[in-house]
């Protein structure tokens, strides 16, 4: 039982720094950057340059729908995250109030999935089937780096 414990603890812990991450550079890139979060931000896309070996005239095409991803699943975390924080601060939260906030909560998941299969569509016009394989692992590779940086520092 410990190690499913500690392999959804895991599995948890990369999935909220990879959504920090967007957030973050997302944010940033809509408001004046700040360092930490534009290299992250280009970290992350230079290490998918660089896992998936797209030639210029793929990042060209890629890269921008890669962002509109990103901004989508930002946009449904940022939604999600709103709504719990409404009912975080109300006085007396309904029990209506709580159940749309964690309905909110616990679809994101799914939504990320529906906004990554509709971009895997168009990913699968610009990448090759190994490029479109190597995506998600170079996505997984950069998390567990920087989660292991974050482990350094501590």
């Amino acid at each position: 039982m410990i190690p499913l414990r500690r392999r959804t603890m895991k599995r948890l812990i990369s999935i909220l720094i990879a959504v920090f991450v967007v957030t973050g550079a997302l944010t940033a890139q809509n408001s004046g950057r700040s360092k930490f979060a534009t290299d992250m931000y280009q970290a992350k896309h230079e290490m998918i340059i660089e896992e998936l070996g797209l030639t210029p005239s793929q990042q060209k095409k890629f890269m921008p729908l890669y962002e509109q991803m990103e901004r989508e699943i930002y946009q449904v975390n940022r939604n999600a995250r709103a709504l719990a924080s409404e009912v975080e601060k109300k006085k007396n939260p309904t029990d209506r109030d709580y159940e749309v906030a964690a309905s909110a909560l616990s679809s994101t998941r799914v939504q990320e999935g529906d906004i990554e299969v509709k971009y895997f569509e168009k990913f699968s016009k610009i990448l090759t089937k190994k490029q479109l394989f190597q995506l998600k692992r170079a996505e997984a590779k950069f998390t567990r780096e920087m989660i292991s940086k974050q482990k350094r520092k501590n």
